[in-house]
């Protein structure tokens, strides 16, 4: 099961750092993991300040 980011995204872009895939694209409105891309690895859960990267 891939990631997803919930509507609990504060747009802090520590995810989008993290990601080893580049699967996590945003702005200051919020941000996406493209599932085509995601690897599960779990790296944006870990660093997620509100919980809002979790498995679909």
């Amino acid at each position: 099961m891939v990631y997803r980011i919930s509507e609990e995204c504060t747009a802090c872009g520590d995810c989008a750092g993290k990601c080893p895939a580049g699967a996590i694209k945003g702005d200051k409105k919020g941000y996406a993991i493209d599932s085509d891309k995601c690897t599960e690895c779990g790296s944006c859960a870990e660093v997620c300040p509100v919980a809002a990267a979790r498995k679909a």
